[in-house]
């Protein structure tokens, strides 16, 4: 395990939540599941699960299940890097399913409330695009946007 990982705090959820993301993304999976060993004053009883480790692709994760003292915020979300169009709706489709909402700009939170980014590489490219006009265009097409289409932000990039 890296010294370095990100905890995700979960009411009670976090192990459903944990097999699911990394369902969702390749070269993923759970590294392990750690029960209480004793009654929790946060709720967590023995034999439940406390605390799932897990990666996803290449990068460490927790999720604790630790009570309903805190929840997820805006403030803090996985960002995901796309590599097309496709790849881009299975993931905001699958993550917004089942109680999730979109938010704007990629942004999205799934059913427990954890943010996510959905971003195209393609988007990245044009909205740091050397001719400043193409970016700017980019840009504002994006901010129009909810879930990220490619596909129109080229076209107005491009000024069409």
């Amino acid at each position: 395990m890296s010294k370095i990982s990100t905890c995700l705090w979960f009411d009670k959820d976090g192990e459903d939540a944990a097999r699911f993301y990394v369902s969702l993304i390749p070269n993923s999976r759970i590294d392990r599941v750690t029960p209480y060993n004793a009654d929790s004053p946060g709720g967590g009883k023995r034999g439940e699960t406390m605390l799932v480790e897990f990666t996803l692709d290449g990068q460490q994760y927790q999720a604790l299940n630790g009570g309903p003292h805190f929840t997820h915020t805006a403030a803090a979300s996985i960002v995901v890097i796309t590599d097309d169009q496709a790849e881009t709706d299975r993931l905001w489709d699958a993550l917004i399913k089942d109680g999730g909402a979109p938010v704007q700009c990629g942004w999205l939170t799934d059913r427990w409330g954890l943010s996510w980014q959905i971003i195209p590489r393609r988007l990245v490219e044009l909205t740091v695009d050397a001719d400043g006009g193409r970016a700017r265009r980019a840009t504002e097409a994006m901010l129009k946007q909810i879930k990220i289409d490619i596909g129109e932000i080229e076209r107005a990039a491009a000024g069409a």
